[in-house]
């Protein structure tokens, strides 16, 4: 339902989350995601895992540690967020989770299909969401600009989207 979550993700299907607690020590080594995600058991659901998402359930003060490392293609990027923050990440990149040593840091994380494999193209359109959103409130939602920025979006969205 978050209108800046379905602009960056674009999501065809989001895989059911999943939850986790790490406390004394505990932590996630580095590591890609799986490209692909199927349900336990073999079940029916099976997805291209684009983007990954942590959704934080621990306030950063309540435990020590536990950052989440995103290696990004500029260097690490280091995520501790309020309960009820989440971060949205490549799936392809390498990340980990610190030790946490002193609380308990819960968090669920979850993967999910986008609508548009390629993230420099998600990106494009992303930031042209973004652009057309602030000219809209700017000019009003019937100024030609933001009409025509609308049409070239969505004929992006249709040229690379995959359902």
């Amino acid at each position: 339902a978050n209108p800046m979550f379905v602009a960056a993700a674009l999501p065809h299907t989001i895989f059911p989350p999943l939850f986790n607690r790490y406390e004394g020590g505990g932590e996630f080594g580095v590591h890609v995601d799986n490209a692909i995600r199927q349900a336990r058991g073999g079940g029916a659901m099976r997805i291209r895992s684009d983007l990954s998402a942590t959704l934080f359930l621990s306030e950063p003060e309540d435990y020590d540690g536990g950052e989440l490392i995103i290696e990004e293609m500029y260097g690490s990027q280091s995520i501790k967020l309020p309960a009820g923050d989440l971060v949205l990440y490549p799936s392809k990149s390498l990340h980990r989770v610190m030790p946490v040593t002193r609380g308990a840091r819960v968090s669920s994380f979850m993967w999910m299909q986008s609508l548009i494999r390629d993230d420099g193209d998600r990106e494009m359109l992303f930031r042209l969401d973004v652009a057309i959103q602030r000219v809209g409130l700017e000019k009003g939602p019937k100024d030609q600009a933001v009409i025509e920025l609308t049409g070239v979006y969505h004929n992006l969205l249709r040229r690379w989207a995959e359902v």
